[in-house]
C-alpha cells in the first residue's frame, strides 16, 4: 500500500476537459464579418456583449469584442481604441501585411498583457472572462488584450477569524487580489502559482500555490491531480473543491483547512503546505490539514507563548463541548453514586416534576439551541435583537418555569455552547456539534461505559484518517517528539527551529538555532 493512497473514488473516470462555449467555427476566420457573425451566433446577441467596429489608421478594418461590466472601459478607451483610432499616425505603424499584427501589439496596444489566439472557442472563453478580443480583417488570429476590470469588494477585516493582535486584512472574492496579498507577504521567487479553469458552465479559475523549495512535491502532485479530476457544472465557492478533493467525505472531521486570512495561508505555505484559491470566494483552502491545526489560532504566534496555555484551554473546550451533556445524562441516569450527596439531592429536587428522562431533556435544549443558532446566522439584522430576546427567554427562565427542563440542564447547555465557540475553526465546531448527539445516545444507553466506547471508536476513526497522505493525528500518532513543540503546546519561538517533519520533508529547518548561535558568539 503506497504512502499516498488515493482515497476517494476516481476509478475509471476520465478527465473531461472543461467545456468551452460552442461556436459555428473552430478557428478564427480571415474574414472580419465571419468572425463577428460567429460571435453573435455563439453568444446569442446578448445585450452585454459589445462589438465595436472601426478602422486602424484609416486603412484596415477591425473590431473589438468585450463584455460590458467585466472589461475595464477606461483601459479600453485609453490604451486600445484611442491609440489605434486617433493617436497613432500611419507612419508609426507601417502597413507590412506579414508583421502587421505584431507591430500593432508592440507599438499600438499598450495594456499590460497581450497574446494571440487562433482557436475561436478559446477566444470566446477569453471574452467571457473579461478580456477584449481584437479581430483584424484579413488575419486568422485574434489579439487578446487583458482588460479585466469588474467591480469587486475592497480588502477588509476578517469576519470569521478575528484576532486582537495581528494583520487586519482578509481575502476578497477577486482571485488576483488574493494572490497579490500572498505575494506581498512571501516575496520569494520560489513561490509558484498554477491556475486551472474548472466548471463546464462557470469556467472558474482555481489557483494552486506552493513554495518550490519547501513543499513536498508528492503532496503538490496529489493536490494537482485531484483538482484535475474534477468534472462538474460549476464552482461557486471553494467548498465545492474542498468536498471533491478531501480524503473521506463520510467523516465528520474536515481534512482540508480553510481561512480568509492571508497571514494564515502564508504561514501554511512556509510550513510546506499547498494553498488553493478559488475565484469568487474569500475562503482559501489549505492542504494537508491535520487535527491539531484546527486548534491553532494565528494569535498563538503573535502573543507571548507561555507554552501555549490558551491552546490547551481550546482542547479542554473541545472535550467540554463534546461530552458535558452526555456526562450529565450518564451520571443522573446510571451513576448517581458518583455525585456528591448534597448535589444529588439538589438535582433530584430540580428534576422533580420534569416529565422527561435526562436524554429527552437534553435533546429538547440542544435542538432548540441549534435552531436558534441557525436562525441567528440567517435572519436579517433588523430582527436580530428580537430573536436574541426570544432565544434567551426560551432557553432560560421560561423553559424552566414551564417544567420542560431543569435549571441544571440550562447550565449544561450554556457551558456546551460557549465551549463550542472557542474553536478557531468553524468546521471543527460543526463536527463537534454533530458528534455530541451521538455521545448523548451512547450515554443514555450504556452510561459512562457507553461514553468510553464512543471515545474509543472516535480515537480509532481519527487515527485511520489521512489528509493527502499525511496521518491526520500526527504528530501525536505517529508520535514525533520534536514536533510536539508546536502541537498541543506552543514553545517559545527560539525553540521552533524545524517545520513539521512529515509535511515538509524536503526542507525541515525554518530558522537558525538561536541558542547555539548565541553560545558561539559569546565564545
Amino acid at each position: 500500500m503506497g504512502f499516498f493512497r488515493k482515497r476517494f473514488d476516481r476509478q475509471n473516470k476520465p478527465n473531461t476537459p472543461t467545456k468551452l462555449p460552442t461556436s459555428p467555427i473552430e478557428q478564427v476566420s480571415r474574414s472580419l464579418k465571419e468572425n463577428i457573425d460567429a460571435v453573435r451566433t455563439s453568444l446569442g446577441n446578448s445585450d452585454d456583449i459589445i462589438i465595436r467596429q472601426f478602422q486602424i489608421n484609416h486603412r484596415v478594418d477591425a473590431a473589438i469584442v468585450f463584455v460590458d461590466g467585466l472589461a475595464d472601459r477606461q483601459s479600453l478607451q485609453e490604451f486600445i481604441l484611442k491609440v489605434m483610432m486617433y493617436d497613432q499616425e500611419p507612419s508609426e505603424v507601417k502597413f507590412d501585411k506579414k508583421h502587421y499584427l505584431n507591430d500593432l501589439k508592440k507599438q499600438a496596444i499598450s495594456v499590460g498583457e497581450v497574446h494571440d489566439e487562433t482557436d475561436f472557442k478559446k477566444t470566446l472563453n477569453d471574452i467571457l472572462s473579461g478580456e477584449t478580443a481584437i479581430f483584424v480583417d484579413g488575419y486568422q488570429t485574434a489579439i487578446i488584450a487583458s482588460t479585466r476590470g469588474w467591480e469587486h469588494r475592497e480588502v477588509a477585516e476578517p469576519t470569521t477569524q478575528n484576532v486582537i493582535r495581528g494583520p487586519k486584512e482578509a481575502f476578497t472574492e477577486n482571485i488576483r487580489t488574493n494572490t497579490s496579498l500572498i505575494r506581498r507577504k512571501i516575496k520569494d521567487p520560489d513561490l509558484r502559482i498554477e491556475t486551472q479553469v474548472l466548471g463546464k458552465h462557470t469556467h472558474t479559475e482555481v489557483s494552486i500555490i506552493s513554495i518550490d523549495s519547501i513543499t513536498n512535491p508528492k503532496v503538490l502532485e496529489e493536490v494537482r491531480e485531484r483538482i484535475k479530476q474534477i468534472d462538474i457544472d460549476g464552482i461557486l465557492e471553494s467548498a465545492y473543491v474542498e468536498e471533491l478533493i478531501e480524503d473521506k467525505t463520510s467523516s465528520p472531521f474536515p481534512t482540508v483547512f480553510n481561512s480568509e486570512r492571508p497571514d494564515v495561508v502564508a504561514a501554511a505555505l512556509l510550513e510546506g503546505r499547498v494553498a488553493i484559491i478559488v475565484d469568487g470566494t474569500p475562503f482559501v483552502l489549505i492542504a494537508p490539514a491535520l487535527f491539531i491545526h484546527f486548534f491553532q489560532s494565528p494569535e498563538d504566534y503573535y502573543e507571548r507563548s507561555f507554552f501555549g496555555i490558551i491552546r490547551i484551554l481550546r482542547f479542554l473546550a473541545f472535550f467540554a463541548a463534546l461530552l458535558v451533556p452526555s456526562l450529565y445524562i450518564a451520571l443522573t441516569t446510571f451513576h448517581q453514586e458518583m455525585i456528591p450527596t448534597q448535589l444529588l439531592i439538589d438535582l433530584a429536587a430540580q428534576r422533580d416534576g420534569i416529565p422527561f428522562p435526562a436524554l429527552i431533556e437534553a435533546l429538547i435544549m440542544e435542538v432548540t439551541f441549534e435552531i436558534l443558532r441557525e436562525a441567528g446566522i440567517r435572519m436579517p439584522r433588523a430582527v436580530g435583537q428580537a430573536i436574541s430576546i426570544v432565544g434567551a427567554l426560551v432557553l432560560g427562565q421560561a423553559a424552566v418555569q414551564a417544567g420542560l427542563v431543569s435549571p441544571t440542564m440550562v447550565i449544561v447547555v450554556s457551558i456546551t455552547a460557549i465551549s463550542n465557540f472557542v474553536f478557531p475553526s468553524y468546521d471543527m465546531a460543526i463536527s463537534v456539534r454533530i458528534l455530541r448527539f451521538g455521545f448523548m445516545i451512547f450515554a443514555a444507553t450504556f452510561g459512562l461505559f457507553g461514553i468510553a466506547v464512543g471515545l474509543f471508536i472516535l480515537l480509532l476513526h481519527l487515527c485511520s484518517l489521512r489528509s493527502f497522505g499525511m496521518p491526520y493525528m500526527s504528530p501525536m500518532a505517529p508520535l514525533s517528539l520534536i514536533d510536539q513543540k508546536d502541537a498541543v503546546f506552543r514553545f517559545p519561538r527560539k525553540m521552533l527551529i524545524t517545520r513539521p517533519r512529515l509535511i515538509s520533508q524536503m526542507n525541515t529547518t525554518k530558522q537558525t538555532d538561536h541558542h547555539s548561535a548565541l553560545g558561539r558568539s559569546k565564545k
